[in-house]
């Protein structure tokens, strides 16, 4: 491809609305323009290096086993009514109506579609197993889509789906995609974590997150540091080791109600008190959808509401309102405790082992001490409620943990009849009994995967493509187009890298030097070769990777050989 024959828009300076490095880069580079909130155009470069990763994504696919198609992106909202979902998915479903009053949505995913698929398609084992995939857009309406083509409101996404007999088959198909996906990065160049996740709106009973590291990752992940132990903040688990009663059991302090003047946070109060966050308990009150309950944590501690709403089987926990602790407590937020509370209590691990503790008076202005458990309350379970925290051990091994930050690129879910059970998604066993489908799936964010190895690979200058999805293997760079020698020299360089199946750009813009270095470091292209006057009277050009910080020089006559044999080692590196 010809520079001057091909569209790439760039930038120099960094546009305004970009918050993070991939966003700011694929803008300057002329990858993508923004059409409205949250709705990108992929310019010809960067579909280019779309395609590219949807070719590895087919690629690996298929040697799995998996069988594309390709499933409408709207959606009757009848489906979405059996499975459960039509209410649940909340406000970033898209609905609307035709004109014939028929509601439907645009499609956020495609598990009741392809069920729907299957329940009319395949009715014998003999059918089973078997794995669907596509590569298609879908459409959430995020309330604040951010970050470019991170988190947007329309994207393309991989999604697969396997459907087999039973949950040993299921399982057996699970791993086979887990190993698969583990293959697509590594093909894209990425370096990333397998994680264990939560469900969340997809469901199921097990899920695991693909999280390419960066530091630029808007996700923290926790990994031991000893053994293969990982897991995103929502699924993190804490362990508890310590005493079941405190160890002051024995010398109880009587319960005494202190005035706490307009203090109402942990720091406020435990500075007013001389005391420590780990010697407070909070509060907290939170609203399901059919209850109202109070976690219990210590001071030092955060709740982790993932793990709260899973313990409770809630389909939604939120904080309530100040109305609503009001109405519970008898006092304002800040100032809520266990003491004859008359909701349900939950309490985390850590609170086995406290005692004399400070809590909420459930009175405006008013805080206990010498609160211990038992004596003055009595939670209804204890459970792991919490975050994982700087300090806590590998709940497999018992080593550090480390924190990380990635980007969730892939997500894999274990779905089990969650889908197939409401939708009648039933087959015919060897005995002609009728049994249930089970099902997994699987999910990669296209454009996110392009995004997060801008992330984990760039510099001042620009991007540092891993070589199987930059939008070009290699550029040539005719430096003086007017000189005697050059555009002939690159231009024999170019056709037959061309010629050898590279994938190569040629800058043939009539342009200084500088410029062309500048653009050809923006682009990330793997290998540029520099074509000048001074180094041809010597019969040489220099080749530069973008990886690296100096040139080497390479005889002009073998460039091409070379060239492709470095392309080659590039790629057998991520092998």
């Amino acid at each position: 491809m010809r520079y001057t024959k091909y569209f790439i828009p760039t930038y120099k300076e960094i546009p305004a609305e970009a918050e993070v490095i991939s966003h700011q880069l694929m803008l300057r580079a002329g990858m993508i323009r923004k059409l409205t909130s949250g709705v990108y155009t992929f310019l010809p470069i960067g579909l280019k290096s779309l395609r590219k990763v949807e070719n590895i994504i087919r690629r690996e696919m298929n040697r799995s086993g998996g069988i594309e198609v390709l499933m409408p992106a709207v959606h009757p909202a009848e489906l979405w009514k059996e499975s459960g979902r039509w209410d649940y998915y909340g406000a970033e479903l898209l609905r609307f109506r035709d004109r014939n009053n028929h509601e439907a949505c645009l499609a956020p995913t495609h598990e009741e579609v392809i069920t729907d698929l299957v329940r009319r398609e395949i009715h014998s084992y003999k059918q089973l197993p078997v794995n669907f995939y596509q590569i298609q857009f879908k459409f959430r309406d995020e309330i604040r889509p951010r970050f470019g083509v991170m988190r947007c409101r329309e994207f393309i996404m991989k999604d697969g789906y396997t459907f087999d007999m039973d949950e040993a088959g299921a399982d057996k198909s699970y791993e086979i995609m887990r190993e698969t996906y583990s293959r697509i990065f590594q093909g894209c160049g990425l370096k990333f974590k397998i994680v264990h996740a939560d469900s969340g709106s997809i469901g199921g009973s097990f899920s695991q997150e693909y999280m390419v590291l960066a530091d630029t990752g808007e996700d923290l992940i926790v990994t031991c540091s000893t053994c293969e132990y990982a897991a995103n903040m929502e699924r993190a688990e804490v362990t508890w080791d310590g005493p079941e009663t405190p160890a002051a059991a024995g010398a109880l302090k009587a319960l005494q109600a202190v005035d706490t003047p307009n203090r109402r946070t942990v720091e406020e109060v435990t500075a007013f008190l001389s005391v420590s966050p780990r010697d407070l308990v909070k509060t907290l009150i939170f609203k399901t959808d059919t209850e109202v309950v109070a976690a219990l944590i210590r001071g030092d501690h955060e709740v982790n509401e993932v793990k709260l709403k899973n313990l409770l089987r809630a389909d939604s926990v939120e904080l309530a309102d100040p109305g609503l602790v009001a109405e519970v407590t008898g006092a304002p937020i800040g100032f809520a405790g266990p003491v004859g509370l008359k909701v349900r209590m939950i309490a985390d691990n850590a609170l086995k082992a406290m005692a004399n503790v400070v809590t909420g008076g459930n009175k405006h202005d008013v805080h206990f001490v010498n609160v211990n458990l038992g004596r003055d309350f009595q939670p209804s379970q204890f459970a792991d409620l919490r975050l994982v925290m700087p300090g806590d051990s590998c709940p497999k091994c018992k080593a550090n943990l480390e924190f990380k930050r990635g980007i969730e690129v892939g997500h894999i879910f274990k779905l089990g009849t969650k889908y197939s059970k409401p939708l009648n998604a039933v087959y015919l066993d060897e005995k002609g009994e009728e049994k249930v489908i089970i099902m997994g799936t699987y999910g990669i964010g296209v454009a996110r995967t392009m995004a997060a190895a801008i992330e984990q690979n760039h510099d001042a200058d620009g991007m540092i493509f891993p070589i199987p999805i930059a939008p070009f293997e290699a550029v040539v760079l005719p430096l003086q187009l007017h000189e005697a020698g050059v555009s002939e020299a690159a231009e024999r360089i170019y056709q037959d890298l061309l010629e050898q199946g590279i994938d190569v750009l040629m800058d043939d813009r009539d342009l200084r030097p500088g410029v062309k270095f500048k653009d050809a470091d923006l682009l990330g292209i793997p290998v540029r070769i520099n074509v000048g006057a001074r180094n041809l009277k010597d019969g040489n050009v220099e080749m530069k990777l973008r990886t690296e910080a100096q040139s080497v020089l390479i005889p002009a006559r073998d460039a091409p050989a070379i060239i492709a044999a470095k392309v080659k080692e590039l790629y057998d590196s991520l092998k």
